[in-house]
């Protein structure tokens, strides 16, 4: 079902999921957390994500009420994301998947290492073999 199609409906859960509905969105809620991020820290941030993807995420979740994308008119143009007390809202769920995650499936320390990094905004470096 599409993400159009699922918004037809009432049923909150799948509002709610259409909104969530991507891998990238529940991280970038994660990165952004309670303050104010440009584009370029966000997209060094979780630096496994293109342009692009960042670009049309940030879009459909300022859309969807989640983020706020606030332009300065400066030169060189500035952008800032933050979220919205909705996206704000979602922190302690997000926080509650983390959790059950971490109780019922086996950990691999390697990528908790490199989830840990992207949360704490700290670049992750791929080995050259």
């Amino acid at each position: 079902m599409k993400k159009n199609e699922l918004m037809q409906y009432s049923c909150p859960l799948g509002k709610a999921m259409s909104a969530l509905g991507s891998k990238w969105k529940p991280i970038i809620v994660l990165v952004i957390k309670d303050r104010k991020l440009r584009f370029g820290e966000l997209a060094v941030r979780i630096n496994v994500i293109s342009r692009k993807v960042l670009t049309d995420q940030l879009r459909e979740m300022e859309a969807d009420g989640l983020v706020i994308r606030e332009e300065f008119k400066e030169i060189p143009p500035r952008v800032e994301y933050s979220l919205t007390e909705k996206g704000l809202a979602l922190l302690p769920i997000l926080y509650q998947l983390e959790e059950w995650e971490t109780k019922y499936h086996v950990h691999d320390p390697e990528k908790e290492k490199d989830c840990q990094m992207i949360l704490e905004g700290k670049k992750v470096q791929k080995s050259v073999v």
